[in-house]
């Protein structure tokens, strides 16, 4: 069920509840771009564990309002507002691409997280021991090459991009080709539930503006605002071999550098 939730500064936070709603609480963070919208197979997943499923609009993306100049760790303030608002004490959290960095940001800082599970997340920019463009996709390093150059220059590219992105499962991915191994591509061409799923889920995020998509990039290149030392509880890392987006050195930088005993990185590149 899609709501809204006014947060304490007025902006708005369009989220959604689905599952087992009265299970154990999964706040999913999605990738970049996207929105709240939830894989049919995950929703079904949850329900048949007694997972309650809450997902949101990061802020700038379909109905929740715009947050300019955000850091990756504000993500946790509104998520903890949600909480507060549904009664929440305690919950698991987890992140998709360049939901990662965000779930990781909670499990740092959000009281009450239990655990947090990160999808091919996106590593820091900053980092000394992390070439952060090294193994992207020419797709990416145009779009982040774009970032470094300033809002404006990343809104052109943004923009550009837009109307193939709102698209169905194969003009994305002609959109992406650049940044998708063949693996990637055959899974969106076979699996309707992943491509329409992917379709609806950048539609509506990118249906009002690409402001989301652009204060996310931005936040990627800039101090997350929270040490992945802080962490102290479990994360489980799923970082793909042949990821062109986000490559395996980015979760492995991850793991590497969480306190000793709290990560766990199960892929290893082949």
């Amino acid at each position: 069920m899609d709501q809204v939730f006014r947060l304490t500064d007025g902006r708005q936070l369009s989220y959604s509840v689905s599952a087992a709603t009265d299970g154990i609480p999964l706040i999913f963070l999605h990738g970049t771009p996207g929105n709240k919208a939830v894989l049919p197979v995950f929703e079904a997943k949850c329900k048949s564990r007694g997972v309650k499923l809450i997902t949101i609009d990061r802020a700038g993306y379909g109905g929740s309002t715009r947050q300019k100049g955000r850091r990756v760790a504000d993500v946790v303030d509104d998520i903890k507002q949600l909480t507060q608002h549904l009664s929440i004490s305690k919950c698991l959290v987890a992140g998709w691409s360049g939901g990662g960095p965000h779930a990781l940001a909670c499990a740092a800082r959000l009281p009450g997280c239990l655990a947090a599970l990160l999808i091919a997340s996106v590593g820091p920019s900053d980092a000394d021991d992390l070439d952060f463009l090294s193994g992207q996709g020419e797709g990416n390093l145009q779009e982040f090459h774009a970032a470094l150059q300033g809002e404006a220059k990343l809104r052109e590219f943004c923009e550009a991009e837009r109307p193939d992105m709102m698209g169905d499962a194969q003009s994305i991915m002609t959109a992406m080709a650049s940044n998708l191994p063949e693996v990637d591509k055959a899974v969106i061409l076979r699996d309707p539930d992943f491509g329409n799923y992917l379709s609806q889920s950048f539609r509506e995020g990118l249906q009002v503006n690409c402001d989301g998509w652009i204060d996310d990039d931005l936040a990627f290149l800039q101090p997350w605002g929270f040490d992945v030392g802080e962490n102290k509880t479990h994360v489980l890392l799923y970082q793909g071999s042949d990821d062109k987006m986000v490559p395996f050195a980015h979760g492995k930088w991850i793991a590497q550098h969480l306190p000793a005993g709290t990560a766990q990185l199960p892929l290893s590149p082949q």
